[in-house]
Parts: structure tokens; sequence; C-alpha cells
């Protein structure tokens, strides 16, 4: 087993004759998928379309990003006019997306773009890497797809690509250089007569291939155009990389939501602009803590007048973030029709709350305290 993973590492060095880059392609050529932030085979790709959507498609995958790509595209069609929008307006429209800090650095490098370099996005890779929420992975799918920079992105799709056909041992994210290196033997040659190349045209037939053929589970290696020689199909184990390190499991933490109407009004309140979910809107509620307790939570309820007792709702709400889960009460008032909300909160129409900038956890939270 470990002559045939030796072979294959030898054959994706940099300079070896190497076959795959061309058949790469060639399948690409057949088999690329029709997505709204790709253009027609042969015509450029549009850097605001590809970064809107390489920004969008951070832990979110291409069937939920779709909708919201589309009507991003719709309010804002060019980096200008996203840049000319107010942070609120984003983060509505963002919301139900998740990873709000997305959001926030999205709106950020517009205005960076807007302001610092005329509604036009740098040609190099160390000019995109300048601006806010643009880190080495997506300066280099901006860079390879819309400018033809010879450089290669690598996303969970092509490490994932890379790593069976390499058999590389060592578990991610440690092996992420390696990755990196052996990823960049594939792309394609430059074209006959100038110095461009099809790098961005490589890149997405890999993401491609990670998404349609080289699946986490039950891979189709038969249709694989790289299936010759792909070292972890040859031992039999392909489906047993990319090799990962234990995760730590977060530890849960608990909290209280306090889903407060008046008449059709519900109490919201905004969160700071820094920190999860920053900038959002939420019912207002504890802190999420460990060893949080009912009675500790309560006493972080708003001050209503004419509210003595909080209902509080069977079961609890869950939600799972990057880093840990969570689980929270909600306990529910009602409050007479002219009560004032407590500094720093408002009352909404409870049947405007889909243009409210309410993240996936804030919308069970008020689910759960308006159910009967």
């Amino acid at each position: 087993m470990g002559r045939v993973a030796t072979k294959i590492k030898r054959r994706v060095e940099p300079g070896a004759d190497d076959a795959r880059p061309a058949l790469l392609l060639d399948w690409y050529d057949r088999h690329r998928r029709r997505l709204p932030w790709r253009p027609p085979a042969g015509e450029r790709a549009d850097p605001y379309r590809v970064w809107l959507s390489e920004i969008m498609l951070q832990q979110t995958g291409v069937k939920t990003v779709g909708p919201y790509f589309e009507k991003f595209l719709a309010r804002w069609p060019d980096v200008a006019a996203l840049g000319r929008a107010s942070l609120d307006d984003v983060l509505r429209m963002w919301a139900g997306l998740g990873y709000y800090s997305r959001a926030r650095n999205l709106h950020a490098c517009a205005v960076a773009v807007l302001r610092d370099h005329g509604g036009v996005f740098p040609e190099t890779e160390e000019g995109l890497r300048k601006l806010p929420g643009i880190g080495p992975y997506t300066a280099a799918a901006i860079g390879a797809i819309a400018f033809d920079i010879r450089t290669m992105p690598v996303d969970g799709n092509i490490e994932r690509v890379v790593s069976r056909l390499c058999a590389v041992e060592e578990p991610l994210p440690q092996a992420k250089p390696l990755i990196q290196e052996l990823a960049s033997t594939l792309l394609g040659p430059s074209r006959a007569g100038d110095e461009k190349s099809r790098a961005g045209d490589s890149a997405q037939a890999l993401m491609d291939l990670g998404s349609s053929i080289c699946t986490p589970k039950k891979p189709a290696c038969a249709l694989c155009p790289l299936n010759d020689d792909c070292a972890a199909r040859l031992r039999g184990d392909q489906e047993t990389f990319p090799r990962k390190a234990p995760k730590k499991a977060g530890t849960l933490r608990r909290g209280a939501a306090f889903v407060v109407t008046r008449g059709d009004e519900l109490l919201v309140r905004t969160r700071a602009d820094k920190g999860l979910l920053g900038g959002m809107t939420e019912v207002p509620g504890s802190d999420w803590l460990a060893g949080q307790d009912d009675k500790a939570a309560l006493k972080q309820a708003p001050a209503l007048t004419g509210v003595v007792r909080w209902h509080r709702k069977a079961g609890v709400v869950t939600h799972v973030f990057t880093h840990f889960p969570l689980e929270l009460v909600v306990y529910t008032a009602k409050v007479a029709a002219r009560t004032r909300a407590p500094q720093d909160m408002r009352w909404v129409p409870i049947a405007t709350l889909a243009e409210e900038a309410l993240p996936n956890v804030m919308r069970k939270a008020i689910a759960h305290g308006l159910g009967e």
C-alpha cells in the first residue's frame, strides 16, 4: 500500500510528466455545473459575482446559497451598489444564512473597494488579501477564476479530491500545506502563445469533481477522470480520506430568551456590533453560560411595567454554533398597549419579522414563544 502512495506522490510533484490537468479540464468542459455566479464557457467571470459567491459559500452549501446570491444580485448588482448600502440592510438580506461575521466583512469589503479602488477589485492576490474579509483562499479563488492568475484555491472539495488522489496520511488541518502544494500541480497548462492559463477552470473542475463524484460518502469512482491512478481508490479506502484529527466537542451553554408581545408587536433589540451574531436582531435574553440556571437567567429579564410573572414555555430551543451547542429556555409575557420599550429595545410588528436581521436561533426562539 505504501508503494502506491509513494508512486502517486512522486507523479504529482512539480515538473512531472502528468496528463491529469488535461484530463481534468476535458472532463470539466463536458460536465461543468451551471451555477448562478458562473458565466458560460469561454466568457470571463465577473469578479463581483465570484467574490460574493465565495463569501456566501464559506461554511454553506450551494443549494442554500443560490437563492441568497440571486437576492443580493437583484438588490445590489455590483460592488459599488453594495458599498453604498447600509450594514443594517445587508444584515437583513443575509438573515438565515448564518455565520454573520461574513455579512459584516462583505459590507466592509464592498465599502473598501468603492472607497479605495473606485469600485474595481484589485487584480492581484496581494491586493485582494488587503481587503476586509478576504483571506488566502478567497484571494486565490477570485484571482484564479476572475483574473486567470495561475494559482490554486483549495476548498473542502479540493482537499478531499487531492487527499484521496495522493493518499495523504497526515490529518487535517496539519495536512493543508501539503495538500495545497499537491493541488497546485493540477493546474492546467498555459495556453499556447500567451502566459495565461485555465487556472480558474482547473480550480472549478476540482470543486465540481468533489461535489458531484468524489463525494464524502460513496464516491462514484468509476466516473472519475482521475481514477486510474488514484492512490486511495487503488487501496480501497477512499472514504477514509481526508484524515481528520478528532474534533473537540464544545461545552453546552444555556440561557433564556424573553418573548414579549404588545398586541401585534414584539419586543426586540440589536446585538453589539462585535462578537457572536454581531449587529443582528434578537429578543431580549440572558447570558449564554455553561453553568446558567433559571433563577440567574430570570434576573436578566427586561424590566417592563405590568410584568409580575413570566410564563415558561415547555421544552427548550436548541441550536448548534461552530464552537458550542446552546439550549434556550423561553419565557413569555404580554403587556398593555402603551407599554414603553426599555432602553435600547424597540417594538416591531410581528407581521414584518421577515424583514428583520434575525439569526436562525432567534427565529426558533420566537416561533417557540409565539406558538400555542
